[in-house]
């Protein structure tokens, strides 16, 4: 494994550095006074940020962009070996590492690495566990899967030796990293077009705890079936979280919701009531995002007042039942579930939040899940009084294993649910326009491009 010494700096090239991702680690990087160059297909936001901060962007993609003085090369999982710079790089014998190991590497240049991991939520804990961080002035360097207002973006460079990052299981990528504290909030079946089952998917979130070292914390789901599991061979420090507080030692209860779908609850520590915890997004589920944001801050010496004023603050981020605004009295809401978990949880929301009937539009994303999930997808959009579904967003497949948007309408008729289908965005749009009422809440649902109705019905 390559290390990265933050008192060495050397010089860092990045194959598609436009990334969300990659162009914050090369911020990181570059604020740590590496040298920093990378290509992409195309000038963006984000790489015209990166060149303002003293980066050097090559458009296109060129073997020519692979000089003499790199001493490493850094690339993403969809760069091909074919890659013209992967090549040259390779070629010319500099180091080449995948963004995961990069991201490993420079965990050891932080005394707290926080990874936060599982199926669902790790966007709105890594944001909780942020804004709670801010509010003690703990100075941390962030990334985050999401865009955050209160840090400007997905990332956030500190001073001080705290490192709190997302941690996904594709591809296995979150075992590149060395973390001193790991979350798993939850372990479901997903991305089968990597894993076999769910049996495979629990294998690797337990090689994720097995990362830790031995005087490192593992904060795990109790709700989580067989939640020993994960550190059964460890010797690491386990505290747990769940709905039960007989193995839980932070759990909630006496929970209820104000006029917008937020949760306050009084908090148990080992069963015993605590403080008074307000939350600022919608959810029952983001109680338990938030007791593991909770014992992590605990767990970094956050006083309670500080928890307190930073989970308060938190008010989402983007595309988590975000608010886009209003048509005709029609609540536009944005929400990025694409697994039924995460759509059931999002749906759920809506009983506590204001709202006539509840209209979801959703874009399966990717083939490969959508066959698998198949009834799950269908049981969960239920739960909406009116469904609305968009072609398939393919992502990274070609192919489309015989199954189509439609295939899911029929699962989700077969239970005498109604369910519309339209193959254009404009078609959807003109549904809506149609159908639905003044004081109507519409969800447009998915990982994909669905956002962009629900932005044009606001604008229009």
């Amino acid at each position: 494994m390559f290390t990265i010494d933050f008192n060495t700096p050397i010089h860092i090239h990045f194959i598609g550095i436009g990334g969300i991702s990659m162009s914050g680690l090369a911020h990181i990087l570059r604020e740590k006074n590496f040298t920093i160059s990378g290509s992409d297909s195309a000038h963006s936001a984000l790489t015209d940020e990166l060149t303002a901060a003293g980066c050097t962007v090559h458009y296109p993609q060129a073997a020519a962009n692979i000089t003499d003085d790199i001493d490493l090369v850094v690339y993403t999982a969809a760069i091909h070996p074919d890659n013209p710079e992967l090549c040259a790089a390779k070629d010319a014998n500099i180091p080449c590492i995948t963004r995961a190991e990069l991201l490993g590497a420079l965990m050891d240049n932080y005394d707290v690495a926080l990874n936060i991991a599982g199926t669902h939520g790790k966007t709105t804990t890594t944001s909780m566990v942020t804004e709670i961080l801010l509010a003690a002035d703990a100075d941390p360097t962030i990334s985050v899967g999401g865009i955050l207002n209160s840090i400007g973006g997905n990332i956030r460079i500190g001073q001080s030796k705290i490192f709190v990052t997302e941690a996904c299981e594709y591809t296995n990528s979150f075992l590149s990293f060395k973390p001193t504290m790991n979350i798993i909030l939850n372990v479901e079946e997903d991305h089968l077009d990597f894993f076999k089952d769910l049996d495979d998917i629990r294998h690797s979130f337990k090689l994720f705890t097995e990362k830790l070292p031995d005087n490192g914390t593992l904060i795990v789901n109790s709700d989580i079936e067989h939640y020993e599991y994960f550190y059964q061979d460890k010797n690491c420090e386990v505290i747990t979280v769940g709905s039960e507080p007989a193995k839980s030692m932070y759990s909630a209860t006496d929970i209820t919701y104000n006029e917008n779908g937020c949760c306050e609850y009084t908090l148990l520590i080992e069963g015993t009531p605590s403080e008074k915890i307000q939350l600022s997004v919608p959810g029952l589920h983001n109680v338990y995002n938030s007791l593991a944001a909770i014992a992590a801050a605990r767990k970094l010496d956050i006083s309670f007042e500080n928890i307190i004023a930073g989970l308060k603050h938190f008010t989402g981020t983007n595309r988590r039942f975000e608010k886009k605004g209003t048509f005709n009295g029609v609540t536009v809401i944005d929400d990025y579930a694409h697994h039924p978990d995460e759509i059931r949880a999002t749906l759920t929301s809506t009983t506590h939040y204001p709202h006539r009937e509840v209209w979801c539009v959703f874009q399966p994303h990717t083939y490969t899940r959508t066959k698998a999930l198949l009834p799950e997808f269908a049981a969960a959009l239920s739960q909406a009084d009116h469904i609305v579904l968009a072609d398939i967003y393919a992502a990274r497949e070609t192919d489309n294993l015989g199954i189509s948007s439609q295939t899911l309408q029929a699962e989700i008729e077969k239970s005498g649910k109604h369910c519309d289908y339209f193959p254009s965005f404009e078609e959807i749009e003109n549904f809506l326009k149609k159908n639905c009422m003044n004081g109507d809440l519409l969800i447009t649902m998915g990982a994909g491009d669905v956002y962009k109705i629900g932005e044009s019905l606001v604008k229009s």
